[in-house]
């Protein structure tokens, strides 16, 4: 079968670098529509302007209500409390570990104050928070991006990593399926019977999900060896945007009631409607 090729979160994010260029101020302000998503426990409290009523709630690896943003190409995001939460629990240790974990953006060439390598977008939000405490991510916006989901992934000190993928229609039609590694092994991937793609960390592709079914197997490298995961079929209607997402994470989201988790790897299937979900059968 044939796969689009499609930019990579590696990619988008390195408009972060752009921080420490002075054609970063001469972009024009971005106007689009975004999900936030909680990679990880969810975040509420969340706002796109400092001292707003923090109204927007992230869930954990999926949708919820889009928000609007108009502003500057480098978005921010903060938070104030937790809104209406109560008695949020706090990620394990075991969570912190097998959670996202950001990867550096460019060479370790910038250094913190505390001698630990860093991006240029964290150490500019580190700048940033000086003056506003309560800013927690910087989210880049690919140039002429009108749709986007912005991934929220915990980097400790209540602070968050901010995914970026662009969801304009042209680079992810309906009906069709983009398939993201963002575990931190590399993965194979091979689509409805078809060619095998490999995918790196951060690499990303487009498929196509013949007769309305996205077909897979899954493989991943470990010390060396390839180890199969698993064979799957995953129903994906022409009226969807849809995302698959392979990840490695202990988070309680993917564990049944007696604490097993199924599969080395997860997977997240994230489904937009741009037009209205179709009503359940009577």
């Amino acid at each position: 079968m044939k796969f689009d090729s499609h930019r990579s979160l590696t990619t988008l994010l390195l408009a972060g670098l752009a921080l420490a260029s002075p054609l970063l101020a001469q972009r024009a302000d971005v106007s689009l529509k975004l999900d936030v998503v909680a990679w990880g426990d969810e975040i509420r409290g969340l706002s796109l302007k400092p001292g707003d009523a923090g109204g927007i709630t992230a869930l954990p690896f999926r949708y919820s209500e889009p928000v609007t943003y108009s502003g500057p190409p480098i978005m921010e995001i903060f938070r104030t409390g937790d809104g209406d939460a109560k008695n949020l629990p706090a990620p394990t240790a075991d969570d912190k570990k097998h959670q996202l974990h950001p990867l550096p953006v460019e060479p370790a060439n910038a250094i913190s104050p505390d001698g630990q390598p860093k991006s240029a977008l964290a150490l500019e939000l580190d700048k940033r928070r000086a003056k506003q405490p309560s800013l927690v991510a910087l989210a880049p916006i690919p140039a002429g991006c009108t749709r986007a989901t912005v991934l929220l992934a915990p980097v400790g000190n209540g602070t968050y990593q901010a995914y970026v993928i662009d969801d304009d229609p042209t680079k992810l039609p309906l009906g069709e399926v983009r398939v993201h590694n963002l575990s931190t092994y590399e993965i194979a991937v091979r689509c409805n019977s078809g060619v095998s793609k490999t995918l790196k960390t951060r690499d990303a592709f487009v498929a196509k999900a013949p007769d309305g079914y996205f077909i897979y197997e899954l493989t991943y490298l470990q010390d060396g060896e390839w180890k199969y995961q698993e064979n799957n079929v995953i129903p994906i209607r022409p009226t969807d945007q849809s995302q698959v997402i392979v990840l490695s994470s202990d988070n309680a989201f993917f564990r049944s009631g007696d604490g097993s988790k199924n599969g080395f790897l997860q997977i997240v299937t994230l489904r937009r409607y741009p037009k209205a979900p179709p009503k359940p059968a009577k």
